[in-house]
């Protein structure tokens, strides 16, 4: 299985680019992972979010074909312990899934065409996280998956 990061807008905080960079990096020995980088929308301070997140769904939405299987980060989704969502991930191999895509949205969210679209909706927690930190949330959340998928020695419970 593959797994693409579809994430809107660039990493800007040095600390939080350096500590994804680190868990990528590990999660190249589990899996192949890529990532594709949507980039803000020009003229952006004439729109207002919805404007704003209508024009990032459309630049999404191109993104995403039948054969994907797409998960949105949502903090309206559903909540897994880590355990769980090593869980979901393996069901989702289990399945056949060849290509499981992670949407992270921008700073306003995303709109509901991303959210119908979307196969399945997994929040990190019920508190808000800007969409650059939640990258690293994520990746850290997506390598503690895989270690405790192969009963290495890093998630302790």
């Amino acid at each position: 299985m593959n797994i693409t990061l579809l994430m809107v807008g660039n990493t800007s905080e040095a600390f939080v680019l350096d500590g994804y960079q680190v868990f990528m990096k590990r999660l190249k020995h589990y899996v192949k992972v890529k990532e594709i980088i949507i980039l803000d929308i020009k003229d952006r301070k004439h729109l207002n979010g919805e404007q704003i997140k209508e024009k990032e769904a459309a630049l999404i939405l191109e993104k995403l074909t039948v054969s994907n299987f797409s998960v949105l980060l949502d903090e309206h989704g559903k909540e897994f312990s880590s355990v769980e969502f090593s869980g979901f991930l393996q069901k989702t191999m289990n399945a056949g899934t060849r290509e499981l895509f992670f949407i992270i949205g921008g700073a306003y969210g995303v709109s509901e065409s991303v959210k119908q679209k979307a196969d399945n909706t997994v929040s990190l927690s019920r508190m808000t996280f800007t969409h650059q930190f939640i990258r690293l949330l994520f990746v850290e959340q997506l390598y503690r998956a895989m270690t405790i998928l192969k009963n290495e020695p890093y998630h302790n419970e």
